[in-house]
């Protein structure tokens, strides 16, 4: 069987749907509970579990236990990638989809700082530790099981596993803004913030009911039949292609810097700009739902002129915005509070990401995909849980809203030169010769 840039998507419009329903609806799940864990750890675990701190530096600790899920999904990407180089994508995709759904029901099972002390926010990293491995080794495979059963039009398919981080922060954000409104502050403190976690349980057997119907990447098959698999994927990464992985990287951190940026450190950015908590989270569901359909627009888009030109240019366009955006939102005008986050993440933020998606499974043999992709995607996925952390302990140190635009600028010209040195790759075939 071959696969070829321009041909037709192997086996039946029916399969290719649903691997492309599969991909989206995991990745739906696995980032509803990743990335509840960002607004929640925006909005409330100061209170709950750095109680004993005062609230900037409650605020910083909570964003360091974000960010400690960050730093775990480079591990779940070597770990799950070799075993999806070895043993196939579809069954990593079920095992990381279990270990999220149980992670997340435990963290909203967990006792406060004022109930266990210094125990409770040990806890809470360990599970986000936890968290971070899973969605480390989840999103390579929901990838690339698309990407290698369909290469017509590989840039839109494989862009719904992209796509699915979004639909997870409409759908986390949109059940917090919920239980925050139903509920009066007190209760929300109390107990409300935990109903969205418990919720997670339900996800999973939706999830993995749609996941267990899928069939495995004809181009790992293909690979199998010829006995070509490599015996240590990440060494063959290191050793064959360590300037491609650190360019992918380079690539995909200045898109990491904005979506942390945009999905977690302006929450606490709005709420002390004196915005009200719910505005805040309706402004973000809303981004978040037009991050969707920008995501898939543009990554079609990027099937016609390639990768470089559209992620080049949002890359840009980004280190412009940058210096718009916090004005914005110190302008205290809801209006202009929704047309940042809308106009970053639904537009700007989404031709930067989304083509990542086709981009890190293109330029990796078959025999090392699963970890290179994963690893070079991870890597630069640290930048998404770090930037809150800086640009929270900045702001503490007492940097303008200038440097922090500035910092934000300098990733995406890294982006820009990584990507100029990385090419064009839309052209390239899936199936190793």
């Amino acid at each position: 069987m071959t696969l070829t840039s321009g041909g037709s998507t192997t086996g039946s419009r029916t399969q290719m749907g649903r691997i492309v329903a599969s991909s989206f609806t995991g990745s739906l799940i696995e980032y509803y509970d990743f990335l509840l864990y960002s607004t929640a750890s925006a909005v409330v675990f100061n209170q709950v579990f750095f109680s004993n701190l005062d609230p900037v530096t409650g605020t910083i600790a909570s964003f360091g236990t974000f960010a400690a899920g960050y730093l775990a999904r480079p591990l779940g990407g070597v770990v799950f990638g070799h075993f999806g180089d070895r043993l196939g994508r579809k069954k990593m995709l079920v095992l990381t989809m279990l270990i999220m759904g149980v992670v997340s029901f435990l963290i909203g099972c967990l006792p406060t700082y004022g109930q266990i002390g210094a125990a409770a926010p040990v806890l809470l990293i360990l599970l986000r530790i936890v968290q971070g491995v899973a969605v480390g080794g989840e999103w390579g495979g929901a990838v690339l099981i698309t990407a290698e059963h369909a290469t017509s039009r590989r840039g839109l398919w494989a862009s719904f596993t992209n796509a699915g981080a979004p639909a997870g922060m409409v759908l986390s954000t949109a059940v917090m803004a919920v239980m925050a409104s139903v509920t009066t502050p007190e209760q929300f403190t109390a107990w409300g913030w935990r109903v969205p976690f418990l919720l997670s349980i339900l996800l999973l057997a939706v999830g993995l009911w749609i996941r267990l119907s899928v069939t495995e990447s004809p181009a790992f098959e293909a690979m199998k039949d010829r006995k070509a698999e490599a015996r240590t994927p990440l060494l063959e990464v290191l050793r064959n292609h360590p300037r491609t992985l650190l360019l992918a990287v380079g690539v995909g951190l200045g898109a990491f810097v904005v979506q942390g940026t945009l999905t977690t450190f302006l929450i606490a950015y709005a709420l002390g700009a004196g915005f009200e908590r719910p505005t805040v989270l309706n402004a973000l569901t809303v981004s978040s739902a037009g991050a969707v359909i920008g995501i898939l627009g543009w990554s079609a888009l990027t099937d016609r002129v390639g990768r470089r030109p559209v992620v080049l240019t949002a890359a840009l366009a980004t280190a412009v915005f940058a210096y718009l955006l916090f004005p914005m939102l110190d302008s205290g005008s809801v209006a202009l509070l929704v047309l940042a986050v809308v106009l970053g993440q639904s537009v700007i933020h989404a031709a930067f990401y989304g083509p990542l998606a086709a981009l890190m499974s293109e330029v990796f043999k078959t025999s090392s995909r699963y970890t290179g992709a994963s690893l070079g995607y991870q890597l630069a996925g640290m930048g998404a849980g770090l930037s809150p952390l800086l640009f929270a302990s900045l702001q503490k140190a007492g940097a303008s809203t200038v440097m922090l635009s500035t910092v934000i600028a300098a990733f995406c010209l890294l982006s820009v030169f990584s990507l100029v040195r990385l090419g064009e790759t839309s052209s390239r075939e899936l199936v190793d010769a």
